[in-house]
């Protein structure tokens, strides 16, 4: 148990570059989608228009199974796509434009915190983590096919640098070598998955009836 705890606290600590990062661009992409409103309509208003008709259709449910399903790919998307040269990156900073342009247009700030902020905290934390986790998947890829390319004869313990190291030998030794990165992003990757779960259960069974309370004490 102390070992998972030492891991789980490793993960955090010697990829907290690339978490500062992805705070850094969801924040400036909030504020940006904030004060961009205006000239974000002509995009972000069809998509808000089909999310509430699909709403009202049914064709997009509100129900544990369907959010928790829909954030959960989420999540493993920002992963995935880190192998793209980082371009979890991009995800992330899509959904920060259209939060803020969201929160801008409703013309309600209080309203919407409200009905954003009890389940928001622990999925804007989880999509921080998914992206810091793709970060970290790119730069084990990374690591590794450079080690391939060129072996790092002091890992390998070899006296001779000229000794004719196999395409197989290359890769065993890359992957030894960058083994704690893969297994860090993982990490962070199951971290992203427990905080998007919680932000699951409390947007389905405690935002609406928290906000609903708190706008009858100050409606």
């Amino acid at each position: 148990m102390l070992n998972i705890r030492n891991e789980i606290k490793l993960a955090f600590l010697e990829n907290k570059t690339a978490i500062y990062i992805s705070v850094i661009l969801l924040l400036g992409t909030l504020i940006a989608g904030y004060i961009l409103h205006p000239y974000l309509q002509s995009i972000f208003d069809p998509v808000v228009d089909k999310l509430t008709e699909d709403v009202k259709t049914g064709v997009i449910t509100l129900t544990f199974q369907t959010i928790f399903t829909n954030n959960i790919l989420i999540v493993f998307r920002m992963f995935l796509l880190g192998i793209f040269f980082c371009f979890s990156g991009v995800i992330l900073a899509y959904n920060g434009f259209f939060v803020g342009y969201y929160i801008a247009d409703s013309q309600n700030l209080f309203k919407v915190l409200l009905y954003i902020i009890p389940h928001g905290i622990f999925e804007f934390s989880s999509c921080i983590i998914a992206t810091a986790s793709g970060f970290v998947l790119f730069h084990f890829l990374f690591r590794l096919m450079y080690n391939i390319a060129k072996p790092d004869f002091d890992y390998v313990r070899l006296e001779d640098k000229f000794y004719n190291l196999t395409f197989k030998d290359k890769l065993v030794y890359s992957l030894e070598k960058n083994y704690d990165k893969l297994k860090q992003s993982l990490i962070l990757l199951g971290a992203a998955v427990i905080l998007m779960a919680i932000a699951g259960v409390i947007e389905v069974y405690l935002t609406v009836p928290i906000a609903n309370f708190i706008l009858s004490i100050f409606g």
